[in-house]
């Protein structure tokens, strides 16, 4: 589950991490009520879509030379006048796709005097099973080049989640930075504080960028301060942290795959235009493999879970067929907790519920499979029965174009 920057950075705050005053907008003249709050004069007004690149991203509705969905304003005119123009437009990022992603809420901060920017991020590597914290100089808004074209100038130090984070990890982190003196000391506390709040709050990602050095004060002091930053949580561990669960925005998501977590399903919407349903994540996986094999691509990533009934799985086709981009499903079974007969009682239904028009070919496999193949057969459908997971997809994809 990924959540919005301005919640991000009230959890970091509850662990001690310094961020820049700020407060969440929905309206415009909320926006306004929320910059007189901070000292000023300079004000950032930002928009809140949980997407990156949005000091990059364009608005759909606004000329080509607009400025993007981070923005500076100098007077309370100027927030006034940019929450006008990102609120209820649609903002497309390098990580949106071309749909782009409509602003619904702003956030507005105080503004920062900038010395030097960094990176610093914390996620699961999944290579190692250890947490692992990146590092970079080169923060900003061109980060993705350094990753693909300077790759040296990103630092990674992994951290095992049995020994936790030692004095040496905090240190790497500042050396990779280039970082001395009081900053270098502020910057160990931050990782400290960083990696203490990835793990109590069962994190996924955390992502700092960038992270500012300010410039120094009337006595010479500068500080670390986290200017952006991005979070999400592994959604199985949720129930353990009801107040995040409880900062989830269902307008950021695809609507498809909100009703799916309501039954329990798991779901992803993809580009292509066969829908599949499946039971098992890694039987999902193959077919979609298979699909591409066959030439072909799959418009979702569908699994019904092990013990599904005859009302999930029928909420399942009625979720994949609501995809306009679909034009033949694939429905490939293999029954082990999960019984023949109830998916084929369950994709009959649905079938019939909503009249179905594309090319439907389904495979079965396992527990009451001949009971299964019989209420297919029976149904009355134009269902294609197929033997195994490779005659399913030749089957599906000749279909498709058939029909096309």
């Amino acid at each position: 589950m990924n959540v919005h920057e301005y919640q991000a950075k009230e959890l970091l705050k509850e662990h001690g991490i310094a961020i820049p005053a700020g407060h969440a907008a929905l309206t415009v003249e909320e926006a306004v009520e929320g910059a007189k709050k901070l000292p000023g004069p300079l004000y950032v007004v930002k928009a809140q879509i949980h997407a990156g690149g949005r000091g990059k991203g364009k608005f759909k509705e606004l000329p080509e030379d607009a400025k993007g969905g981070v923005r500076l304003a100098f007077s309370l005119d100027e927030v006034e006048s940019h929450a006008k123009e990102m609120l209820g437009n649609t903002l497309v990022t390098i990580q949106t796709g071309d749909a782009g992603k409509q602003v619904n809420r702003l956030y507005v901060t105080d503004g920062v005097d900038i010395e030097s920017e960094y990176y610093l991020a914390m996620l699961v590597d999944r290579a190692t099973g250890r947490v692992a914290m990146v590092a970079s100089t080169e923060g900003g808004m061109d980060i993705e080049d350094v990753a693909h074209e300077t790759p040296e100038k990103i630092t990674t130090i992994t951290i095992d989640p049995a020994q936790g984070f030692m004095p040496h990890h905090a240190r790497s982190v500042a050396f990779a930075l280039g970082l001395s003196g009081d900053l270098n000391k502020q910057c160990q506390k931050l990782a400290k504080q960083l990696y203490d709040a990835f793990t109590a709050s069962d994190c996924d990602m955390l992502e700092i960028n960038p992270l500012v050095e300010t410039k120094p004060d009337a006595d010479g002091n500068a500080s670390l301060l986290v200017l952006d930053t991005k979070m999400s949580f592994d959604s199985n561990a949720l129930y353990r942290h009801p107040a995040i669960e409880a900062m989830r925005d269902e307008t950021e998501e695809d609507p498809a795959e909100v009703e799916a977590s309501e039954y329990d399903l798991a779901y992803i919407k993809l580009d292509g235009n066969i829908g599949c349903m499946v039971n098992g994540a890694g039987l999902a996986m193959a077919t979609m493999d298979i699909i591409k094999l066959n030439g072909a691509f799959p418009a979702n990533f569908l699994d019904v879970g092990g013990g599904a009934t005859t009302e999930k799985v029928t909420a399942a086709f009625k979720i994949i067929l609501k995809d306009p981009a679909v034009e033949g499903i694939l429905v490939n079974i293999f029954g082990g907790i999960m019984k023949c007969d109830i998916i084929a009682n369950g994709v009959v239904q649905a079938a019939k519920d909503v009249n179905l028009q594309v090319p439907l070919v389904v495979r079965l496999e396992g527990t009451n499979v001949e009971a299964g193949k019989e209420i297919l057969a029976n149904s009355g459908l134009a269902i294609v029965p197929a033997d195994d997971l490779g005659d399913a997809a030749r089957k599906i994809v000749a279909e498709v174009k058939k029909a096309a």
